[in-house]
């Protein structure tokens, strides 16, 4: 059975930073894609960020390029996301999202696993 858990959400004040972290049990992380997503109330789900599945290779949205940086640790099955110069827009639910197929993909669909997320929240 896949698990992915994330951690590490929180309150912060605009500027701050955060680093989340996702462990992932149940599948053979070092071939799998990750990713993460985000979800704000009355949004959609929308990517953040994705990392090959050796880490050379990652993809940014926009919105977070420069200031999140995402990274994994194959043998702790572990990928994090940290999040500098946080605004209240960040304001959100944070997916992390496996995925088996080849490629780091930006569409939610195109991944098989999912966490339950971890909220985090950006006061002004």
């Amino acid at each position: 059975q896949v698990q992915l858990v994330e951690s590490g959400g929180g309150l912060v004040q605009a500027g701050g930073s955060l680093r989340l972290s996702c462990a992932a049990s149940g599948l053979t992380f070092s071939r799998s894609r990750m990713g993460w997503f985000r979800q704000a109330p009355g949004k959609e789900r929308e990517f953040v960020s994705a990392i090959s599945r050796s880490g050379p290779s990652t993809v940014y949205a926009d919105s977070v390029k420069d200031r999140f940086t995402i990274s994994r640790d194959n043998a702790k099955n572990t990928v994090y996301l940290q999040m500098n110069s946080l605004k209240p827009e960040d304001t959100a639910v944070y997916y992390c999202a496996a995925r088996q197929g080849s490629g780091a993909p930006t569409l939610p669909t195109l991944y098989d696993y999912w966490g339950q997320g971890t909220r985090v929240t950006v006061s002004s």
